[in-house]
């Protein structure tokens, strides 16, 4: 009888491309709040400093624009030239923590707030999006051309400021994953129509941000296993896009998500709803809206541990790449049986945000479970500096 080898430990060194990892946790993307005009401040410096020092192996800087018209808001940072000196401080910061550090980069599309960004976006065909307040018209082939050069120069920049992983942005119907949408997509050229052509441009952006950052830095791409939404991407689709993808070969490692920003916000968040504090922190009219329509983008999900995994099993079974369990992490021991299932690395966001240190507590065995109770009240503090309100009110 053939005995299956161990699973490798959460603390042993791990590969990801070019990378050594100093273990198997890494820090998801989570939109920061403070980056005011898109500067980098010395609070989003300490925010990704403080994550290193706390344990994990790779922390990521969300979210990276590729130009100002792919920005969520006009507080989006752009990834072009002029930041990268201030990048270089918060990635030689993250390094002189014994961590690694991604920048994600992508293109909000559906989801950029025209009217706060000053500048028109792009989408597969066009549709009214509640975000952009307004028609988004589709992309011609030269406005893609564009947002893949566009790409390819913030992977360079990426590069030069001293990153050592680049994440592209294929989840949550941001731009390239609304090109995979059924729902989102509804073009008739070579980027629309079947799942190969839906996956064409996506796909295309990939190869040429794999030539342009090189081999030196690990290549990723947080990837939507579903919509959450009738009629969008499901696994049908989802799993022969990333066998496309795996076999492409331009990347390192898959993160599973699912869920979008622009139609369903709460599918890849799930536990509460803080809708009070949601209207709270918009502005009257925005915040009347949502008071009417915040129901329906904002359904409740009960929380659940690892909500994610029983999807991302799928793709453990069909993929050999490294793949990234991303959703509802709390717990040591399901780090533990994320990697006994063949999981290669695990990705925390609300759990570090309440306790930055908690990869070194679980090293240390000094806790099982982290403190987060899933109320997502942090979920509105992404206009003022995202935070943890309950860490806040201990501090």
């Amino acid at each position: 009888m053939t005995v299956p080898p161990p699973h490798p430990g959460i603390w042993e060194p791990a590969r990801l491309g070019p990378l050594t990892l100093r273990n198997r946790i890494v820090k998801a993307a989570t939109f920061e709040g403070v980056m005011p005009r898109g500067r980098v401040t010395d609070q989003l410096v300490d925010f990704h400093a403080e994550v290193a020092r706390g344990g994990a192996a790779l922390t990521t800087v969300a979210y990276c624009a590729v130009s100002p018209g792919g920005r969520v808001h006009a507080n989006t940072l752009v990834l072009d030239r002029a930041h990268v000196p201030d990048l270089r401080r918060l990635t030689d910061a993250v390094h002189a923590e014994g961590g690694l550090v991604a920048a994600q980069i992508g293109h909000a599309g559906l989801v950029a707030n025209t009217l706060s960004n000053r500048t028109k976006t792009l989408a597969p065909s066009t549709r009214l999006s509640p975000p952009a307040m307004g028609l988004v018209k589709g992309a011609t082939r030269e406005e893609l051309d564009q947002v893949t050069r566009d790409f390819e120069d913030a992977a360079r920049n990426a590069v030069e400021a001293g990153f050592d992983a680049i994440e592209v942005h294929l989840g949550h119907n941001y731009l390239l994953s609304s090109f995979m949408s059924p729902n989102l997509n509804k073009r008739t050229d070579e980027y629309g129509g079947s799942l190969e052509r839906r996956a064409a441009f996506p796909r295309r952006v990939i190869e040429r941000v794999r030539h342009a950052a090189g081999d030196s830095v690990a290549v990723t791409a947080k990837f939507n296993m579903t919509d959450g939404v009738p009629k969008g991407l499901w696994l049908d689709d989802s799993l022969r896009i990333a066998r496309l993808l795996e076999a492409d070969g331009h990347l390192d490692a898959l993160q599973l998500t699912g869920g979008s920003s622009l139609l369903n916000g709460m599918y890849f968040f799930r536990g509460e709803v803080p809708m009070a504090e949601f209207v709270a922190s918009q502005p009257k009219l925005v915040g009347w809206g949502l008071k009417v329509y915040g129901p329906r983008i904002f359904p409740t999900y009960p929380f659940e541990e690892a909500f994610f995994l029983p999807m991302a099993r799928q793709f453990r079974e069909a993929l050999s790449m490294p793949l990234i369990l991303l959703g509802g992490v709390n717990r040591l021991d399901t780090i533990e049986n994320a990697l006994g299932e063949g999981f290669e690395f695990v990705a925390m966001a609300r759990a570090l945000l309440r306790d930055p240190d908690l990869v070194n507590k679980f090293r240390d065995r000094h806790v099982a479970e982290g403190l987060c109770i899933h109320c997502n009240k942090c979920m509105p503090t992404i206009y003022t500096g995202t935070r943890c309100v309950i860490r806040e009110t201990l501090r």
